[in-house]
């Protein structure tokens, strides 16, 4: 099937035939639009697009950089869709795996573009936008974090490609979007797919599509979990590394922000609503228009997964169009892991959404899902819809089973200082988890009759007295059995970097469209943490108004851990452990609190798919008399914190 987009000939004069020139066309061929459009001859131009708001109190709005490439035809009559990455990382981090900045000629002009989307977009009747998030690069203002200024100099770009908004050449001179037919499709990893969420979230018209690699969804949710804080003062260092202006300039803003994470109890506050994509001030996913194209890794300890996952299900429950891949990567872009496969998708969804060319990717099924290094599959959604909660009860002994323990059975830990102070490191967590420890108790399972999938978010119930009015807790779900495995905690989080470059798209000198290939990397181990959960138990009813906990008694505590996709193997075993402040993932001062377990009253609830009607059956009685006995020498890398 060939689709041209084109207005037909003129005939005119007196039986003499007078052909005009023809416009210019995007070309179809069997589904997916040609590389027709040269990529040298493109117009490389850029524009300051007025934003609604002064997120730097200078009394103007701010001006945000818009860098622009689109195809010279578009000067002749095309009109485009547009595909745009806003970001705060163009003359920082830089972009993607080899940390590209933006270059320009004496006149102001992109020369080039990071990563590979204009190189292979644009030659196919696209134009794209490397846009400077508020307050940083070329923009105006000050960087807050994923508040509301960074998300709304987004959305006023979108407005001007719909003639919304305005914008201005250097010299002052107005420019209008009149190349584009407004549809508009927002991508990016890390911050720069957070953007892409909070634009969406806020509803305006023209944003077709997203692509969020690796997003953030909730910043509350990126800076800690149930109150219990993944980093101290994040929200004012994240802004300043971002900001390459003086410090002074922004000095005010970043104290603002400082006073609003309130470091000092781990809440959620007005200040995190105002950052909130799923239910915030001025973005939330009941405002959702467009259609989204989500990655991420489910071992991602940066941007973890209930990101996506709680993303996900709100916009499944608003009935959006939705397309996910999941990698058992850390923070790792899709086209560092299976790049051909992802940029073929890609393509085809922007021909969909933003072309409207009914290439049938919409009748495919929702989620590729890697299972195990280079292993993926196919599902019709996420989580599967084939996966059935199995109940699993700790007992005496420090048996982990289907049946409840005894009336009056406990177990206790002390949420205790480590040797550095902080909590207890997950690897002395896991360490042969049938030695007692006073920072945590253990419970293990019989080897598994059979093989499942555990998809979706396990959830961890507990029944617990403290003497303390709060404790810091940790539930580890860890899988004991030697196996070779994705090695997300290792460096690069899964992937390793080689010397040799494939390409996607066309070059110039400037700026080419070759970038280094990877591979997968693995380690070979007998223990791996599946899922972790984290909860400030004076936070368990609620983040906002902390309830500490009366000494003595017992209170059931409920909270749901990372999500997901794991092959839980036959003849492996799995394990539940509980623990205190986690020194690897936490920033907390453990409260030293004692910890009783009524084992009765607590459980961890997983979702598995398996072969079977029941999936209980992946569940052996426990063993009366075992002598397996975990691996006492445990390292665990601490998953290496990139920021882009």
């Amino acid at each position: 099937m060939t689709l041209a987009v084109l207005t037909g000939a003129a005939l005119a004069g007196g039986g003499t035939a007078a052909l005009a020139q023809p416009s210019p066309k995007i070309v179809v061929k069997d589904g997916v639009t040609q590389p027709v459009f040269s990529y040298k001859d493109a117009i490389r131009e850029h524009v300051y697009v007025e934003s609604a708001v002064d997120s730097d109190g200078d009394g103007r709005k701010d001006r945000v950089n818009v860098d622009i490439i689109r195809p010279k035809e578009t000067e002749h009559g095309l009109k485009v869709p547009v595909i745009m990455d806003e970001s705060p990382y163009y003359d920082n981090a830089g972009r993607g795996n080899e940390s590209e900045l933006k270059t320009y000629d004496a006149a102001g002009n992109p020369v080039r573009f990071p990563l590979y989307y204009d190189n292979y977009f644009v030659p196919r009747g696209y134009a794209f936008l490397a846009v400077d998030m508020v307050g940083t690069t070329r923009s105006d203002g000050c960087p807050v974090s994923g508040g509301p200024t960074d998300v709304l100099g987004g959305k006023a770009v979108v407005d001007w490609l719909n003639g919304r908004a305005k914008a201005y050449r250097a010299d002052g001179t107005p420019v209008r979007a009149t190349w584009s037919t407004g549809r508009t499709g927002m991508i990016g990893k890390s911050y720069d797919g957070t953007l892409a969420n909070g634009v969406a979230a806020t509803g305006v018209e023209g944003l077709e599509t997203i692509v969020p690699i690796s997003a953030i969804s909730s910043w509350y949710g990126y800076s800690r979990m149930n109150g219990v804080k993944y980093w101290t003062d994040e929200q004012p260092w994240l802004a300043s590394y971002v900001d390459t202006d003086p410090p002074e300039k922004c000095a005010a803003v970043n104290a603002a922000l400082d006073a609003g994470e309130d470091d000092a109890t781990g809440n959620y506050n007005a200040y995190w609503k105002t950052a909130d994509y799923r239910d915030g001030t001025i973005a939330r996913a009941s405002r959702v228009r467009a259609s989204i194209f989500a990655a991420h890794g489910v071992n991602d300890l940066n941007v973890k997964d209930d990101h996506f996952a709680e993303w996900w299900s709100a916009l499944a429950r608003r009935g959006v169009q939705r397309k996910v891949w999941l990698s058992q990567r850390g923070h790792v872009d899709p086209f560092d892991t299976r790049r051909d496969a992802w940029v073929a998708t890609l393509h085809r969804w922007f021909d969909h959404e933003l072309q409207k060319i009914p290439n049938g990717i919409m009748r495919e099924p929702r989620a590729d899902i890697e299972i195990g290094p280079d292993q993926w599959i196919t599902q019709r959604d996420w989580p599967s819809r084939d996966a059935r909660s199995i109940v699993l009860r700790p007992g005496p002994e420090g048996a982990l089973g289907l049946e409840r323990a005894p009336h009056g059975a406990t177990a206790a830990f002390t949420d205790a200082p480590g040797p550095r102070g902080g909590g207890t490191s997950e690897s002395a967590m896991v360490a042969d988890p049938t030695a007692a420890q006073p920072y945590r108790a253990a419970f293990v399972s019989a080897p598994l009759p059979r093989t499942g999938r555990l998809s979706g978010t396990p959830e961890a119930t507990l029944r617990i007295k403290l003497d303390k009015p709060t404790a810091n807790l940790t539930a580890l779900l860890v899988d004991y059995g030697e196996d070779t495995r994705v090695n997300y905690l290792g460096s690069g989080s899964g992937i390793r970097t080689l010397d040799t470059e494939d390409c996607h798209g066309e070059s110039t000198p400037s700026d080419d469209a070759c970038y280094k290939k990877t591979e997968v990397t693995t380690v070979t181990s007998p223990v791996n943490v599946i899922a972790r959960g984290w909860l400030d138990a004076q936070n368990a009813h609620s983040l906002s108004r902390p309830k500490p906990l009366k000494p003595g008694r017992y209170h059931t505590v409920r909270w749901e851990t990372l999500s997901q996709e794991y092959l839980l193997k036959k003849g492996h075993r799995l394990a539940l452990v509980l623990a205190g402040t986690d020194a690897d993932y936490n920033t907390e001062t453990p409260t030293g609190a004692q910890v009783t377990v009524d084992l009765r009253g607590s459980s961890v609830s997983i979702p598995v798919v398996a072969a079977e009607d029941d999936p209980a059956a992946l569940v052996a009685p426990p063993e009366r008399s075992a002598t397996w006995r975990g691996p006492t020498q445990v390292t665990l890398p601490v998953q290496e914190r990139e920021l882009y």
